[in-house]
């Protein structure tokens, strides 16, 4: 029998009519609006860069041009390299409605010669607007003026509403109409304050398509935050309700409690049969990373972390062994695990530690060479059961 044989799926397939998912990388803008972690240098962002490519992402957030010659600095250089080594990732960047930021966006493009998409972001939500003083008819004043300048410029432009999921519908109708009718070719829909839930996901998207798009040729993103831990859930409701391009943070990094992690976002995808390329890659990329942006990978970290293919229980290690034993790799990846090990150029481990069973003990026997006789075993387990923590292998062979 296979594993489609061997596992009943309750998930069925994504209903997504046929669409293929975009995917928009926002570590180096949004990931970096962090408070907690470091801002790398132009080298590192050009690896980060070529990483990313390779690993399928469709799009990248180079960063905010208008925060200072610093930001500048950095967009030009990754507008050359991508233009250089024909990476097959499109550039974008956030920018206030305003002239002056605006303008950045077009030079940088005429100077290097691709096209350079504006992420122009205005408030939308009734709180933002209270506390701005700002009204309706302002707000569409600037967003038309800033899609009309971008239009001028031949910068392509993407309208994007701050706090959409806690915006009114006349106001989010009355923006993204006007933008559209400027030009905009596409529009963002933001979780800013991480205060969706998927139902209220799909309701917005049923509106804006609804109410907005019609029949416009335009792209529709998802842009979303982590505050109550539903942003993954969030990004999924989003695609399977009409969201074209999905945006995220490699680990999740971001303001407060983060964006969507895309690491898990593309995992999520492939195991729903929208695979963006060979995912070996994801591992070496987070840990660069955290290294880059000194933050640490949780041990329970989804698909990534140190314990995310690691066991120290006697009946999962039991039923992983059993498989080995049959020479059924594929099985022993699946038998205890929600994503396959191998997915991400890993693989199962067994540890030895005060949950552990025999089996536990076997294995690690068979895998360092030694014959597994009954005599070893117990010794080995008897410490095992007498410890508080994993076994290291030094006290593993002081056992022996």
């Amino acid at each position: 029998m296979t594993l489609d044989d061997l596992i009943n799926d309750w998930n069925g397939p994504a209903s997504c009519d046929g669409r293929v998912p975009l995917l928009n990388d926002e570590t180096l803008r949004d990931g970096l609006q962090s408070p907690s972690v470091r801002d790398p240098d132009i080298a590192a962002k050009r690896d980060l860069t070529h990483r990313l490519a390779r690993l399928g992402v469709d799009a990248l957030n180079l960063g905010i041009p208008g925060a200072g010659p610093k930001a500048l600095a950095a967009v030009r250089a990754l507008m050359v390299e991508i233009r250089d080594h024909r990476l097959p990732i499109s550039p974008n960047v956030a920018v206030r409605t305003l002239e002056a930021d605006l303008l950045q966006v077009a030079e940088v493009q005429q100077r290097v010669g691709i096209p350079l998409e504006a992420g122009a972001f205005l408030g939308s939500s009734p709180i933002r607007m209270d506390v701005e003083g700002w009204d309706l008819a302002y707000l569409v004043d600037h967003a038309r003026k800033a899609v009309a300048f971008c239009r001028r410029q031949q910068v392509p432009v993407m309208m994007v509403t701050e706090d959409t999921t806690r915006a009114r519908p006349e106001v989010l109708k009355a923006l993204y109409t006007a933008a559209l009718e400027e030009g905009a070719q596409a529009i963002c829909l933001s979780d800013t304050c991480g205060h969706a839930t998927p139902d209220g996901v799909r309701r917005l998207l049923r509106f804006i398509k609804d109410e907005v798009v019609k029949d416009h040729p335009v792209r529709i993103d998802w842009h979303g935050h982590n505050d109550r831990g539903l942003g993954m859930a969030n990004a999924l409701a989003a695609f399977e309700a009409g969201a074209d391009r999905l945006h995220g943070s490699i680990l999740g990094i971001g303001e407060r409690c983060g964006n969507v992690a895309l690491d898990q976002l593309m995992i999520n995808l492939h195991l729903m049969g929208h695979a963006k390329g060979d995912l070996s890659g994801l591992p070496a990329l987070a840990e660069r990373v955290a290294e880059l942006c000194e933050v640490e990978i949780p041990a329970n970290y989804p698909v990534l972390g140190r314990d995310a293919f690691r066991t120290g229980t006697g009946v999962h290690a039991a039923a992983i062994v059993k498989a080995l034993h049959r020479g059924d790799v594929d099985l022993a990846d699946a038998v205890y695990s929600g994503v396959p090990a191998a997915l991400v150029g890993r693989r199962q481990e067994i540890e030895i530690g005060p949950m552990a069973g025999h089996s536990n003990v076997i294995y690690w026997l068979e895998m360092n060479g030694y014959d597994p006789n009954t005599e070893r075993v117990e010794r080995i387990l008897r410490a095992a059961k007498n410890s508080t923590r994993i076994l290291t292998e030094v006290e593993i062979r002081a056992a022996l």
